[in-house]
């Protein structure tokens, strides 16, 4: 499903060179669930965005299901995330001023034909264990409960490839299992997963883990 070939990502300043990745190459298969480790600042999160199209590689190509997406223009790529990918945050991303459903039918807001919304809404909240908050504002949830809110946005749309940035980082232990079980399950239906965390016991619920260090992927080691 994805490939990097020797991809780089710099960021310039007036003063400073950073290099965030380097000569990073990367198969995911679909269906896999692959965790990516590291410490803070080894470019776990700009491989997570780039793998989201949210950033784009100074150096090297990106490919998805054999499409080199380097051709695609800005409004190309938002409809490609809308249509392929689903996102989950750490921090939620909860509009405060929306309902839960209205929250999880953000992630049809960039679809053409969606089929019946308010059914495909429904579908996925009951997925997660949210159906009954529905009506309900982020700020009258649990934390977990967002979390599973914000999963539900993510899935919505049945996306290909799910990219998770430390799901559990804002949770409780049992809150935080309560996630993985979800995302195992997603994974377990056929979803591609590709998560960042800090977590060992957490990464050892995927098919894989990558370690980075500098920039660079050190490590892949199957799990399962």
């Amino acid at each position: 499903m994805i490939r990097l070939e020797q991809v780089e990502r710099r960021y310039l300043s007036e003063e400073i060179e950073t290099m965030a990745l380097r000569d990073v190459d990367l198969e995911v298969d679909a269906g896999e669930f692959v965790a990516i480790m590291g410490p803070s600042g080894c470019g776990k999160s700009t491989l997570l965005n780039m793998l989201g199209t949210v950033d784009r590689p100074s150096a090297g190509r990106y490919l998805f299901e054999d499409r080199d997406l380097a051709a695609l223009d800005e409004k190309q790529l938002a409809r490609f995330r809308g249509d392929r990918l689903g996102f989950v945050f750490q921090s939620f991303n909860l509009i405060d001023e929306l309902t839960v459903e209205e929250n999880v039918a953000l992630g049809l807001a960039y679809r053409g034909e969606a089929g019946n919304r308010r059914v495909r809404v429904a579908a996925a909240m009951d997925k997660v264990g949210i159906a009954h908050r529905g009506r309900h504002f982020p700020h009258q949830l649990s934390g977990g409960q967002q979390q599973r809110a914000a999963i539900a946005r993510a899935i919505v749309g049945n996306p290909v490839l799910i990219l998770v940035d430390e799901p559990t980082g804002n949770l409780d232990s049992d809150n935080g299992r309560q996630v993985m079980n979800i995302l195992a399950g997603l994974n377990e239906e056929g979803a591609t997963i590709v998560m960042v965390t800090h977590s060992p016991s957490h990464a050892d619920q995927a098919n894989r883990r990558i370690d980075m260090l500098d920039g660079r992927i050190v490590a892949s080691a199957r799990l399962l």
